[in-house]
């Protein structure tokens, strides 16, 4: 409803400084205590069926009214509430049993999502709006999103995505009084249009295929027919279990984990000429070039680096897959910004974190840092270009036209 001019001048007449607007015992708030109060008011008219003092009361009528602090965005409000003598007055607007109003438990989860412990929760809440709240109502606001994470994981994909990597990131979690180093996996998925789509998380539980195959299944399961190109970061029976439900699948060794993996073994003065010549490698036009640059490069920094060229040498199978199609489709299958940006977005809420309680407690911080994240996300670069190659290397299993 349009405010009329008149009625703002008049809550306007006394004021001379931003407090008086926006401070504790502002206007602000002090209009959201009476607007709030007016219509619990209301809603007890509209449940008697008659105004208060009205001769035509019957037998229940008003009695009085009982404090109630609920929080909101802008902090505490005291509030009055209505009550009938026959007690069967159920507010609307502050129903029974609620002390949060809406925009209370958003601000809470987006705090929490950005990486913050329950205790500068309650330090942020009482600093800026003079809300005490207790570690246990930041835990069940939280834990509301559990149901959200179940429908998440569950929810129905896409039929065939061209590319999709899985990457893991170790998370301590708390198992049966022990902290562990579990693996929680992500899936992160170019649909058919260029988008950036994370399929799942898994808490690794078991290791080998048996763990791959399950999660391969559930990506079934969930509507995935063919996945052209999984990128993945090597560990064993991973290839094994991808090709057993997706036959058609090219299973190709992630570069960025390689390369990774490399520089953990080069001190930090030489990764400037490192990284270049690593490059060469997996940026060869064919197969046989990128193997005369891993030549050259154990030629050079083999004798003080000499893990670095076996382990590429031992994925080799898996790393040289892509040499066989054109720039286009590399790209999008070595490309660094998709899978590290998603890397530094999670790390970035979970650094300060000690060990999780549980698997539920990870997995949930995760999903709502991915779902921040997700808001960032456009199409990756140039992907017409790959589309259209992709669609001739692999006839008949992707859609012929991008909507």
């Amino acid at each position: 409803m349009p405010i009329k001019p008149e009625h703002l001048d008049e809550l306007l007449s006394g004021y001379e400084k931003p407090e008086d607007l926006l401070g504790e015992q502002g206007l602000f708030r002090q209009l959201k205590k009476a607007l709030l109060e007016r219509a619990l008011q209301t809603e007890m008219t509209s449940h008697l069926g008659h105004d208060k003092g009205s001769p035509a009361a019957g037998e229940n009528v008003r009695n009085g009214s009982y404090p109630k602090t609920v929080l909101t965005e802008d902090g505490p409000i005291a509030l009055e509430i209505p009550r009938d003598r026959a007690g069967s007055f159920e507010p609307a607007i502050v129903p029974k049993g609620v002390t949060r109003l809406d925009g209370f438990d958003e601000k809470i989860i987006a705090m929490y999502a950005r990486g913050m412990s329950v205790r500068d929760i309650q330090a942020h809440l009482a600093e800026l709006y003079g809300a005490e709240v207790s570690p246990d109502l930041v835990s069940r606001v939280t834990d509301a999103v559990l149901d959200e994470v179940k429908d998440w994981q569950s929810r129905p994909l896409d039929a065939v995505y061209p590319v999709v990597f899985f990457d893991a990131m170790r998370v301590k979690i708390r198992d049966e009084s022990v902290v562990r180093a579990k693996a929680i996996y992500v899936a992160l998925a170019l649909d058919c249009e260029g988008h950036k789509e994370v399929l799942g998380l898994w808490v690794e539980q078991t290791e080998g295929a048996k763990f791959w195959l399950r999660v391969m299944n559930e990506l079934k399961n969930r509507g995935v027919q063919d996945i052209v190109f999984a990128v993945v970061d090597g560990l064993k029976g991973f290839p094994d279990a991808i090709t057993a439900a997706f036959p058609e699948a090219t299973v190709q060794t992630c570069i960025v984990h390689l390369v990774r993996h490399s520089l953990n073994f080069v001190s930090w003065k030489d990764r400037k000429p490192i990284v270049p010549a690593l490059r060469n490698i997996y940026r060869a036009e064919t197969a046989e070039l990128a193997a005369e640059h891993l030549d050259a490069f154990e030629a050079q920094w083999g004798k003080k680096y000499p893990a670095i060229a076996p382990a590429w040498r031992r994925a080799w199978n898996e790393v040289i897959p892509f040499f066989a199609y054109p720039t286009e489709i590399r790209r999008m299958i070595y490309t660094t910004n998709a899978i590290e940006s998603l890397h530094r977005g999670l790390r970035k809420v979970i650094k300060t974190r000690g060990a999780f309680p549980t698997d539920d407690a990870a997995v949930k911080l995760l999903y709502l840092a991915i779902r921040n994240l997700d808001v960032h996300w456009k199409p990756a670069i140039e992907w017409r270009a790959a589309y259209a190659q992709f669609a001739i290397f692999f006839p008949g299993r992707l859609p012929s036209i991008v909507r």
